[in-house]
């Protein structure tokens, strides 16, 4: 398994509309694709509490894929490009240029 980071912020009022469009459009648009070997796609905030005194809000999505093929499926060729539709780079005031990709070694439930 592959798990697939990558993070956008936001600021002021295109906090909550980039929290809209990556739930309402973005995440549904993907998951409706039906993409072979996406397994799981989470997204999440940091902590308000983490982010005290700062004036941008980070958004994590993490992307569990069986393996790198599916994930350059995904893509549309090199893995590690980010997937930004037009109305998400609109809001985010930044982003990261490159995914990061994690090889799962373990998994412990408990």
């Amino acid at each position: 398994m592959i798990l697939r980071l990558w993070s956008g912020w936001a600021t002021g009022e295109n906090v909550a509309a980039y929290d809209r469009v990556l739930n309402t459009e973005v995440a549904p648009g993907i998951v409706a694709r039906n993409l072979p070997g996406l397994d799981r796609f989470d997204v999440s905030r940091r902590r308000a509490e983490e982010e005290q005194g700062q004036t941008e809000r980070e958004f994590l999505t993490a992307m569990w894929f069986h393996d790198m093929d599916a994930v350059a499926a995904f893509t549309g060729g090199d893995p590690h490009e980010p997937v930004v539709p037009a109305n998400a780079r609109r809001v985010l005031s930044r982003f990261d240029d490159h995914s990061r990709h994690y090889k799962l070694r373990q998994r412990h439930i408990g």
